[in-house]
């Protein structure tokens, strides 16, 4: 079997037994987890570097030829005088063409990354990428080239039209070669972006806690939405995101496809994340006693939700300087975090502006820039990272879903979520105190 064959064969198969074997782990909570934490964590980190194996596998046949083809000249100009050598060879002058050269903002401009990123994106997902081309119709594209058309669809937002000029191809190569990329993230590398495991979620809590105060967090929830032309009328039309994330960003779990014009409430309650939650598959590790108060694993989330038992959100009608006051400081200091998140993804300029794209297509765009967003922080890369949240306020409670919210807390549980949140702010009022020597507030 042709070496990139098997490579992309064996990467397949890792990434769906991954899958598995984490479904199975899960599905074991229930029935006293007979597979041991360590153990699966050796079994993981196995398939994981495997991963990276069969990724190297497509270099084993020394005579093979890689696949290349010729970019025609491009607006950007000749080459310049500062191309790093050693990039123009693992290139093969390809994307060269298009003027990139050592200065970083090169790469940072054309595909929200450096280009030591690039190199390593372009090398793991080398068999995959190259292993499948339309029917009939071979491609003799590299790699990197083929990377570099569907990041720089994702990174610029680009027409189609316009990237098969740049890039000296025809448009149906360059739709190609943008959506493929999205297919093999969003199929073979969903695990970059997952639910933390039990262990996992300690580090995420703990981070939460040493920066507010508040104990047993497990993440930031918050929904966001994404525009596409509707292909029959050329209207707008909107599909809305929900985003669980940690305190440095880091996805930790994404669903999109849900159509933009539903709450955020709504949107809560229809995803697998509501029902896995509720039906203890998720954030049921032991609670937490906060003045005398039993605290379970818990997300926050801003006023367009319902308060819950595991669902955090701020007081409302409070006094400057009361613990409820407090409680609502961290809180929101808490969530900027899923606010720096969403930013991060509408800086990929194909998020940034309404999408000409089917439906489906653009969920899988939406689900590829929130694996390359956890690639990046992985990567210690911030080409695409935004600081800055604008102007999404934090205190924004005139949605016309708060409403919808309200309703949804006269559920079973909102006196027990109740008694917890008047804890959580007790606790932070303690904090405070203790923070400043004992003194009054």
């Amino acid at each position: 079997m042709d070496p990139r064959e098997l490579s992309a064969l064996l990467s397949s198969l890792v990434s769906q037994l991954l899958l598995l074997l984490l479904l199975l782990f899960n599905s074991s909570n229930s029935n006293h987890r007979p597979v041991s934490d360590a153990n699966l964590f050796s079994i993981i980190h196995y398939l994981l570097s495997s991963q990276e194996i069969a990724a190297s596998l497509s270099f084993v046949s020394v005579s093979r030829k890689r696949k290349r083809t010729h970019c025609q000249d491009s607006d950007s100009g000749p080459i310049g005088q500062d191309v790093d050598p050693e990039l123009g060879r693992r290139l093969g002058g390809d994307l060269l063409r298009l003027g990139l050269t050592r200065n970083p903002d090169s790469f940072k401009s054309c595909f929200r990354m450096k280009s030591s990123t690039f190199e390593w994106l372009a090398g793991l997902l080398e068999p995959l990428l190259e292993c499948r081309d339309p029917v009939g119709t071979p491609l003799n594209l590299s790699a990197e080239l083929r990377l570099g058309i569907g990041l720089f669809r994702l990174a610029t937002g680009s027409s189609y039209p316009e990237i098969a000029q740049r890039f000296g191809v025809s448009e149906s190569v360059t739709r190609f070669c943008a959506k493929h990329l999205c297919r093999v993230l969003c199929t073979n590398f969903r695990f970059w972006v997952a639910f933390p495991s039990p262990e996992e979620l300690k580090s995420v809590s703990l981070s939460f806690e040493q920066f507010t105060g508040l104990p047993n967090c497990c993440g930031v929830i918050d929904c966001t939405r994404f525009n596409i032309v509707n292909e029959n009328n050329g209207g707008i039309e909107s599909i809305a995101a929900q985003v669980v994330v940690d305190s440095s960003s880091r996805i930790l779990s994404i669903i999109a496809g849900f159509k933009g014009d539903k709450g955020d409430s709504r949107i809560l309650k229809s995803s697998t994340l509501y029902k896995d939650i509720e039906e203890g598959r998720l954030l049921n590790s032991s609670p937490v006693v906060v003045n005398g108060v039993a605290v379970n694993q818990y997300l926050v989330g801003d006023g367009k939700y319902p308060l819950l038992p595991w669902l955090m959100v701020p007081f409302a009608d409070v006094f400057q300087g009361s613990s409820e006051g407090k409680f609502n400081v961290a809180h929101r200091a808490m969530r900027v975090s899923a606010l720096k998140t969403i930013a991060s993804l509408k800086n990929w300029g194909i998020l940034n502006k309404p999408m000409q794209e089917e439906f489906k297509a653009a969920v899988a765009v939406i689900g590829a820039c929130s694996i390359l967003h956890n690639v990046l922080l992985m990567r210690e890369d911030d080409s695409a990272l935004c600081e800055m949240v604008g102007d999404y306020s934090v205190d924004d409670q005139s949605s016309k879903y708060c409403v919808e919210a309200s309703l949804e807390e006269d559920s079973i549980g909102k006196q027990q979520a109740s008694v917890i949140r008047d804890a959580l702010a007790a606790e932070v009022r303690e904090v405070h105190v203790s923070s400043l020597g004992g003194g009054s507030v």
